[in-house]
Parts: C-alpha cells; sequence; structure tokens
C-alpha cells in the first residue's frame, strides 16, 4: 500500500559559480566521510587532537548511540513479520466444603490442575503495512547514520579551526610582544627628545597611545588563544584545567590541494543532504502504513497441550486440549481518524522532501560561500606577500640610511614596526585561508582519496615558505 518512493526532484548545476579558478578531480564519494582529511595539514599535533577527538567527544557518543537505537527500531519492526509463540506450564490446588458443595451442587473435596500449553499467533502481513513500516525505520536508521557521519565531520572540523586560530595567536602574540617593545622604545626616546625641547608634549602622549593600543590588542589575543584552548580540550573530551598546548610561534601554515566534487556528487557526500533525503524516504513509507489500515487485519492463533490433575500423567494423548482458528477485524467506523492519519502521512512526506530541497540549496551555498572566502583570501594573502616583499626592501633601505647617518633609530623602529605589522598581517591571513580550506572540506561533505595512479591528495602549499605559485597549481591533479 501507498505510493513507491522518488527521490524529490531538485535542480543541480553544472558547476559552482565560485569554482572557475580551482582544479577539477575526480573523487569517491564513498569515502568522504571515512577518510582522514586532516592529515593533509602535515601536522602530527592536529592529527593527534582530531583522532582523540573522534574516540572521547561526547556528542559523537551520544550520535553513535541514537544510531544504535534506530538499529534496534529496525530489528523489533522486523520481528513483526514472524509469529510469536510461547509457552507456559502452570499448577494449581483447589478445594470445595461440603456446605459450599451442597449449595452449588459441586462434588466436595480437594482438586489438582496441571496444565502445559504452547500456543502461535501471526498476523499475515497482507497489505505491506509491517513490510512500509521495516521500510521507514531503515530509511530512519539511514538518516542517523549520516546524522552520526556529520557529527564526526562536524567535530574533526571545529577541531582543527580551533587549532589553527590557536596557532594563528601564537604568532600575534609574538609579533605583538615585539611591537610592544618597539612602541616601548620609541616612548623613551619621544620622552627624552621632550625634555630637550625637540618634541612636544603631543608627541609623547601619541606614543603613550600606541604603546597602550598594541597592549590591548595583546591582552585580547592571549584571550582568544587561551578561549581555543579550551574548547579543544571540550572536543577531545578531557577538562580545560587539565589540558595545554605549548605555544610555536614559528608554526607554518600549510594549504591542501583541495580538489572540487561535481555539484551532483555532493548530494551524496553531504551528511545533511543524505539525512534529509532519507527522511523523506521514511516519511514516505509511513503513507503506506496509514494507507494500510483500511484493510481488514488476519490473525491465525493456534493453541495446544495437556491438561490432567496430575503431573506424572500430564503427558498423555487422552489429556491433550486445543484451539485453532483465525480472527478477521475490520474497523467499521472511527470517526475519520484513519484518513486524518492519511493525511498527517502526506503532509509530513511534503514536509520533508521541502527540507530535503532546502538542504540541496543550502549545500550549494555552504560550497559558494567556501569557494567566494577561499578565492578572495587567495588574493588578499598575494597582496600582502607583496605588500611585505616592499617593507622588507624599504627596511633594509632605512637601516642603510641609518648607518649612513642620513636617517634616525626612531626612523629605522618605526620602518620595523611597520614590517613587523605586514608580517602579521600576511600570517594572519595564511590563517584564515587554512581555514578556510577546512570550512570548504566540511561544506563538501568531507575528506576523500585519489587514486594513486592520478596524484596524491596529500600534496599542499606551505604557504610560509613557498609564495610563488597560485594555489590551484600547488598540487595539480588530473583534471576532470
Amino acid at each position: 500500500m501507498g505510493p513507491n518512493y522518488h527521490k524529490p526532484h531538485v535542480q543541480i548545476p553544472d558547476s559552482f559559480k565560485e569554482g572557475v579558478d580551482w582544479q577539477r578531480a575526480q573523487v569517491n564519494p564513498q569515502e568522504s566521510i571515512s577518510s582522514d582529511w586532516w592529515r593533509v595539514y602535515q601536522d602530527d599535533k592536529l592529527a593527534q587532537l582530531v583522532e582523540q577527538s573522534l574516540k572521547a567527544n561526547q556528542s559523537i557518543v551520544a550520535a553513535e548511540a541514537a544510531y544504535r537505537l534506530a538499529l534496534a527500531t529496525v530489528q523489533a519492526n522486523t520481528a513483526s513479520l514472524f509469529p510469536v509463540v510461547t509457552a507456559g506450564l502452570s499448577g494449581s490446588r483447589s478445594g470445595t466444603g461440603a456446605g459450599a458443595a451442597a449449595t452449588t451442587g459441586a462434588v466436595p473435596g480437594v482438586y489438582n490442575t496441571v496444565a502445559a500449553t504452547v500456543s502461535a499467533s501471526w498476523e499475515p502481513d497482507l497489505w505491506g503495512g509491517i513490510r512500509r513500516q521495516i521500510e521507514s525505520a531503515k530509511a530512519s536508521a539511514q538518516a542517523t547514520d549520516a546524522q552520526l557521519a556529520g557529527e564526526r565531520l562536524s567535530i574533526a572540523a571545529s577541531l582543527a579551526i580551533d587549532y589553527f586560530e590557536l596557532r594563528q595567536a601564537d604568532i600575534d602574540i609574538q609579533s605583538l610582544k615585539q611591537q610592544q617593545d618597539i612602541d616601548a622604545h620609541i616612548l623613551e626616546m619621544t620622552r627624552a627628545t621632550f625634555l630637550q625641547g625637540e618634541a612636544s608634549n603631543d608627541e609623547v602622549l601619541a606614543a603613550q597611545d600606541t604603546l597602550e593600543l598594541v597592549v590591548a590588542e595583546l591582552q585580547t589575543t592571549e584571550a582568544s588563544r587561551e578561549q581555543d584552548e579550551h574548547a579543544i580540550a571540550v572536543l577531545i573530551g578531557v577538562p580545560p584545567a587539565g589540558f595545554a598546548l605549548p605555544p610555536d610561534p614559528s608554526y607554518a601554515f600549510v594549504l591542501p590541494a583541495v580538489p572540487l566534487a561535481l555539484p551532483s556528487q555532493l548530494l551524496e557526500r553531504r551528511y545533511d543532504v543524505v539525512s534529509a533525503e532519507r527522511t523523506a524516504a521514511s516519511a514516505n513509507a509511513k503513507i503506506g502504513v496509514a494507507d494500510a489500515a483500511f484493510f481488514p487485519t488476519l490473525t491465525l492463533s493456534a493453541e495446544g497441550g495437556y491438561e490432567h490433575n496430575r503431573f506424572a500423567h500430564l503427558f498423555s494423548l487422552p489429556n491433550r486440549v486445543w484451539t485453532l482458528g483465525p480472527d478477521l477485524a475490520e474497523t467499521i467506523f472511527d470517526g475519520g481518524a484513519r484518513t486524518a492519519a492519511v493525511h498527517e502521512a502526506q503532509a509530513t512526506y511534503d514536509e520533508a522532501a521541502a527540507t530535503y530541497r532546502n538542504a540541496v540549496l543550502t549545500a550549494f551555498q555552504n560550497v559558494e560561500d567556501s569557494l567566494s572566502t577561499v578565492n578572495h583570501l587567495r588574493q588578499q594573502m598575494q597582496a600582502f606577500e607583496k605588500i611585505l616583499q616592499r617593507n622588507q626592501q624599504l627596511f633594509a633601505s632605512e637601516r642603510a640610511q641609518q648607518l649612513a647617518g642620513t636617517a634616525s633609530e626612531q626612523d629605522l623602529l618605526t620602518q620595523q614596526l611597520t614590517l613587523l605589522q605586514a608580517e602579521q598581517n600576511l600570517k594572519d591571513t595564511q590563517s584564515l585561508l587554512t581555514q578556510g580550506s577546512v570550512a570548504l572540506i566540511k561544506n563538501l561533505g568531507g575528506g576523500w582519496r585519489w587514486d594513486d595512479a592520478k596524484g596524491s591528495a596529500a600534496a599542499g602549499q606551505n604557504l610560509s615558505s613557498d609564495r610563488g605559485p597560485a594555489l590551484r597549481e600547488a598540487s595539480r591533479p588530473s583534471s576532470q
């Protein structure tokens, strides 16, 4: 009974709007969740933390329990297809007095009764209602399985982003401390020139403000690092008080070569899309369950056994008892309850189908947003690379002038501050670009593994050492 399921129709674009500058590679959607994509960042500590979180994170534990519950529901529904067999053994002792016997006409005395029975009942699935219920439960279990995979992907991506934010903070803290030292030295020099009458009080106040702004930014960055460390601790399932990551100011960000899945493959890779589609399939099957309620139910039952007043003579042919017969039942009037149940199931399916279509659109939006972010951050990084190169030249020129006596020490320190800020801007952009690649991997549905004959997905670009080629050229796969 009920309609057979067909996946709700959605419009799928041929390509990603913001992905025109990216190489397309053939990927395997079946390995989108199982692959350890975090290893492409070439950081053993990050890999250790991610793998620890996948084992200990309580959100994943809860999702695994929900999946096991869904599997148990499938097993319970499947059991409804088979007969139910029960066995029983009972005994009783009763007595009737002379007065009671005279009143009821019974024979006075003490009586023993022993019975052993086996009974079986079976409701054949004539209209497919049970099979539709099993179909619905299986689809729900698949949706729960997708949610579990999504929880694992979400936890791994969140940890990677928090980790890269923490390493960005390490670099920023070192840079800000260097800027603080230089600003403090410039303030001392400004005060000295003020006492000599060569600088105004306004210049002293401006130098003080510059120093305090750096101090304030340093405090904000240190607080951010501490919070990232706390977040990582919770993701790996340990109290923040018992977890610490040593600072690494020289951390080198690595941007992996991220191959794009085709838009059609996104529907197979994204856990939320898969979950929504399976939920729609489950809702469709429940229409058949509601339709089957309009037809009669047939129950076949049988019972047999032995009954006697002594256990020793119980299992003998003259003491056998049995009952056999079908039971056909049909609801004549229910006030429209079954019709309402069908309407409810149909409305539930329509809602699930709309949710699925929206999940697909949201998935395309997420990928386009990530591609847009990564593409613009790539251009921003290239601009900051050029700014840093020019400031390195300016600093070298300023140093030469200072040695020649044509520039002051304060001029050299000011140029050094500009150089530090340019380097910090580049490092921050590299961090944001790496975090953006994590978001892109998540929005594409997880990691992947390439065929060895086509290249390795583990190759990436070290953003701190190789500034020449564009990101899409860092590891060029076979194009599709």
